[in-house]
């Protein structure tokens, strides 16, 4: 059975019936009965406790609600389950689940997600601020609470790339107003920060101004004068941290340390002995996401995952609980209306059975039943996604092979290239060199050596510009290639293959069909995922689309990969605020140096 949709009354609205219902005056709509009330601002576990719900919020959370019961108020028997609060995502972006903001809702509820911190970034790429609206509108539509975070850097490094918007401070300020904005989303160009670009200063300004929360992205290893400055310009988190220094120098400086368990992103046991050995204070640090593909949600789980994975890593559970609810509410001044269960704030709650691993029974938000025992049990509605939001795709040619041909300096037998290396359940890349062989004036390949061709089609213009590179850390063999839409945060086309008659198969296909990706070998299609909506998302359920993402998965690993993950390292290859190479449709970009670099180092 599908509930209603549940709504929020603010808590001016409802204050007087909270009241009255905490006194006995008027019954509760619910009664949660003989739970164990995990109270995330005491970190105490108390026994045969009860909770009454009215309007959405919590009235009264005690030892005996008998008083808060009416002839019609709902009774659940919480038979000695934990009374865990909703789980909250601190820094995510919802196009990474290959889902728009209603399908990604609907998976994710059943893991005990209720709250979520969204930055739209990639559409903003790809359709400005139109595309960001188009977000943000269907998130206020859902059961849960979808904050957005309008984007800060579209381009991420201007001068670096070119996207198919950009957002001005003017975008900035004038989408502060908008009822679900709750701040800026990450600041990726740090360097501009840094060296007090005005563009950037005056976002964070206009964010500021408004009293939200700016979000941090400093990629960077350098903690020295470059980060201090960085932490002056006004970001008030970061999850780029990927060792202990990094969060403690963050949480020092007065920034929460975000700790990110993803698909492909592993940074939470690296940081947080901050806590569990330094001892730092645990209301400093944060758990996220950041991306999670679709087939990681329908199968792995969300929040629910990365709670349950820094219990492994040696955190306590009602530690680890507070970093993903109360401490990421109250960061987003929110610590009175989410986050905790507890009186005035919204009836989020989960019932489970175990704190270490943490089945999710049942999940409530905003006092009504959404899920049980991993089944959705309410209507996440869709927005109309208009026509011009599903035509992105504009190659402005069909490609052929010779397009994907890195033709060598003239005379040249072989060459020393530049070659971007994939890191494993990284974001950052290496800068590594090859000694490549060039056979009719093109540059070969090294299957031996595991590098193959990678190349970055413009699709925004239909230019039919593309930029080639070669990349090493996939391992894929034979005839091959993969091409994908999704490509942080520019958002062209990544081709990567071994093969270019089959990497512009690859190319045209993801033309013919709108966006997405495709997995080719031998001229033949092994996989294809749609993803018609900026050529990023499908608005199809998560279970389908996980199943198209596990056939591109297997697709790849038939290609020979064998890398955790591999398509998040694949669409963040253009990525050209993270270190150390990159590419983009400007060039081989070297990140350490922000600069474009040649793809040449010497040749013979």
């Amino acid at each position: 059975m599908v509930n209603t949709i549940p709504t929020i009354l603010t808590w001016p609205q409802a204050a007087a019936r909270l009241v009255a219902v905490a006194a006995g005056r008027a019954p509760a709509d619910t009664v949660i009965r003989r739970g164990k009330w995990v109270n995330v601002h005491s970190r105490e576990v108390l026994e045969n406790h009860d909770i009454a719900i009215a309007d959405g919020r919590f009235a009264y959370c005690g030892p005996d609600a008998g008083h808060c019961i009416g002839d019609d108020t709902e009774v659940i028997e919480a038979d000695g389950m934990y009374l865990v609060p909703g789980l909250c995502d601190a820094h995510m972006h919802i196009e990474s689940g290959m889902l728009t903001p209603a399908e990604f809702a609907r998976a994710v509820i059943p893991h005990g997600t209720t709250t979520m911190f969204t930055d739209p970034h990639e559409i903003a790429n790809v359709l400005g601020l139109r595309g960001v609206r188009l977000m943000h509108d269907e998130a206020l539509l859902q059961p849960i609470n979808i904050f957005t975070q309008m984007p800060s850097c579209a381009p991420s490094a201007p001068g670096l790339e070119t996207t198919g918007f950009e957002i001005s401070p003017e975008d900035v300020a004038e989408a502060m107003q908008w009822p679900g904005i709750i701040g800026l989303g990450e600041m990726m160009n740090f360097p501009g920060v840094v060296h007090g670009d005005a563009k950037m200063l005056a976002e964070i300004a206009a964010t500021q101004n408004a009293g939200k929360t700016v979000g941090g992205h400093y990629a960077s290893p350098d903690l020295g004068p470059a980060f201090h400055a960085y932490a002056a310009g006004g970001p008030a988190d970061d999850h780029e941290g990927t060792g202990e220094a990094d969060a403690i120098a963050r949480v020092r400086q007065g920034m929460r340390a975000m700790m990110r368990l993803g698909s492909a992103w592993y940074d939470v046991e690296s940081q947080i002995t901050a806590v569990t050995e330094k001892g730092l204070d645990p209301r400093s640090f944060i758990l996220c996401t950041d991306d999670s593909h679709s087939g990681t949600l329908v199968n792995d789980g969300h929040m629910n995952r990365v709670v349950r994975h820094a219990i492994e890593c040696g955190c306590d559970p009602l530690v680890a609980l507070q970093m993903a609810t109360i401490n990421t509410a109250t960061h987003f001044g929110l610590e009175r209306e989410l986050g905790s269960v507890s009186p005035g704030r919204r009836a989020d709650v989960i019932l489970t059975s175990d704190l270490e691993t943490l089945p999710i029974h049942r999940v409530i938000a905003r006092g009504v039943t959404v899920a049980e025992d991993g089944a959705c049990r309410v209507d996440c509605p869709h927005l109309d996604w208009p026509d011009d939001a599903r035509r992105t795709v504009k190659l402005g040619k069909t490609l052929t092979a010779g397009d994907f041909v890195i033709t060598a300096p003239k005379g040249a037998n072989t060459v020393t290239a530049k070659v971007i290396g994939v890191v494993e359940n990284q974001a950052p890349t290496k800068a590594l060199t090859a000694d490549l062989q060039v056979s009719d004036g093109a540059v070969q390949g090294d299957e031996t050596g595991d590098v193959c061709q990678i190349a970055l089609v413009e699709r925004h213009r239909g230019t039919g510009g593309v930029t080639n590179g070669f990349v090493s850390g996939f391992g894929y063999a034979g005839n091959m290639a993969i091409a994908s839409t999704v490509a942080h945060d520019s958002h062209h086309m990544i081709v990567v293959g071994t093969s270019r008659e089959d990497m512009a198969l690859a190319a045209n296909r993801l033309g013919e069909v709108g966006g997405g990706i495709t997995v080719w070998r031998n001229g033949a299609e092994l996989a294809l995922v749609e993803l018609p909506i900026a050529g990023l998302m499908s608005d199809d359920n998560a279970t389908k689309v996980a199943a198209k993402a596990q056939n591109m998965v297997e697709a790849m690993a038939a290609c020979g990969c064998t890398l955790n993950n591999a398509y998040m390292q694949h669409s963040l290859l253009a990525l050209v605020v993270i270190p150390e190479l990159r590419i983009s449709d400007l060039g081989l970009v070297d990140v350490s140096k922000f600069e474009i670099t040649n793809l040449f180092e010497s040749h013979a």
